[in-house]
């Protein structure tokens, strides 16, 4: 259960991050790179073949190693489907990728998004609860029954103060 909270914790310090304006590198972070000469289907991630760094706070740079993975990188970060993420090549080495500072209704997306992700962790925090009496075939009021719910309980209210924590910091109601 703890598993299933910890990862909506990821996910909406990514969300934060977004909705705050400030840029990190870890925005990149999805991104998989299809080399050439590779096996079919096998990918590695961006921080293998580049560096990616922040300039002035709204901009990332992501320099590859070898100039001729460029347009490969360029391609897999077109095809990670990241928001408001549009590539510009700098140079030989170099994507230079500007983030806008997001607006009123891409905050209030961003907190309808958490709040998507909050109900999705909920349901899997009750179905984990679910799987585990069934496993263990609990008396219906027996101690163990009662212990389970009780930290049910308490990780749904984890999960509801993230979530008011992240529409709090996002600016949204």
């Amino acid at each position: 259960m703890q598993a299933a909270v910890d990862w909506f914790r990821r996910e909406t310090a990514t969300m934060e991050m977004q909705g705050s304006g400030r840029v990190s590198p870890d925005v990149l972070k999805p991104v998989r790179v299809a080399l050439p000469g590779a096996g079919e289907g096998e990918t590695c991630s961006l921080t293998e073949v580049a560096t990616v760094g922040v300039r002035e706070g709204t901009t990332l740079l992501v320099t590859v190693f070898a100039e001729d993975t460029l347009k490969h990188v360029e391609k897999a970060i077109y095809a990670a489907h990241i928001p408001h993420v549009v590539p510009q090549r700098h140079d030989a080495r170099t994507i230079k990728i500007p983030m806008p500072k997001p607006t009123v209704v891409a905050r209030a997306e961003l907190a309808k998004a958490a709040a998507k992700l909050a109900e999705n962790s909920r349901v899997q925090l009750r179905h984990l609860e679910q799987t585990s009496v069934k496993k263990g075939k609990y008396v219906k009021h027996s101690i163990e029954m009662e212990e389970f719910h009780e930290l049910l309980q308490k990780h749904l209210k984890e999960i509801e103060k993230i979530l008011s924590d992240v529409k709090k910091n996002l600016g949204v109601k």
